[in-house]
């Protein structure tokens, strides 16, 4: 729009260009060679409400591939079908952190035997850290981690009695089938062992969703977030 205005004068007020967004069909990415990776996690973005009441914060969902990202708003079978879509490695990796959406979406995917599930290590050792107490502890049980070792971590805690460390042995137990020998899998280079990529994904989203004041009509997310992707797979230019 800026170069429009520069070559012609014409200027283009901002509801005209939003009005030409929500009419547009943005494209989505499409791979050529099989997905080794998909990472999962979800977004914020605020929805107006009427008058007099309170926004609110609601999810959306994120995918991050090899070829770009992909996102919606409540809108979970439009991720899966887009998969679907897709040629799949055997195994491909599944990334996330330790959150029931995620997972949810995860197993849609792909069959079992075509996943590698891997909980996210950056979130493993955070809920690690939150056990609190003895640091000599804290540390041997990161170091008994990073080589997928649960039962050996699970013993350094399950004595305790304070909430914190319930919480995070209840936390490895549920996902222990998803800790891996995360030292081998890097050292090998065989696959990622944290879901950087959709989270930076989520933070450039969130340049767009959460501009100062920014409130969004419920039912304009989903396109929204369509043109966000668009940008910023490369499939369109935009100009801010």
């Amino acid at each position: 729009m800026q170069h429009l205005s520069y070559l012609t004068g014409i200027q283009v007020p901002a509801k005209t260009q939003q009005r030409l967004v929500h009419q547009q069909r943005f494209p989505t990415p499409q791979a050529h060679e099989a997905l080794t990776e998909v990472s999962v996690d979800g977004g914020k973005v605020r929805i107006r409400t009427s008058l007099g009441q309170p926004c609110q914060w609601k999810d959306y969902k994120t995918l991050a591939t090899d070829v770009g990202l992909i996102a919606d708003y409540h809108n979970n079978a439009r991720l899966i079908d887009w998969t679907h879509q897709q040629p799949l490695a055997s195994p491909v990796t599944c990334l996330g952190d330790g959150h029931d959406g995620i997972w949810n979406i995860i197993r849609q995917l792909s069959i079992p035997e075509q996943r590698r599930e891997i909980l996210d290590w950056y979130h493993l050792v955070e809920n690690l850290h939150k056990v609190g107490g003895f640091l000599k502890r804290l540390h041997q049980a990161e170091q008994l981690l990073w080589q997928g070792k649960v039962d050996e971590t699970l013993a350094l805690f399950e004595s305790l009695k304070k909430k914190q460390a319930q919480v995070f042995c209840n936390y490895v137990r549920k996902h222990r089938h998803r800790i891996v020998n995360y030292d081998y899998y890097q050292s090998e280079d065989i696959c990622s062992i944290g879901s950087g990529a959709v989270e930076s994904a989520i933070k450039q989203m969130s340049r767009r969703v959460k501009i100062s004041g920014a409130q969004w009509n419920e039912t304009n997310v989903p396109q929204v977030l369509a043109h966000r992707c668009a940008y910023l797979n490369g499939l369109i230019c935009m100009q801010r």
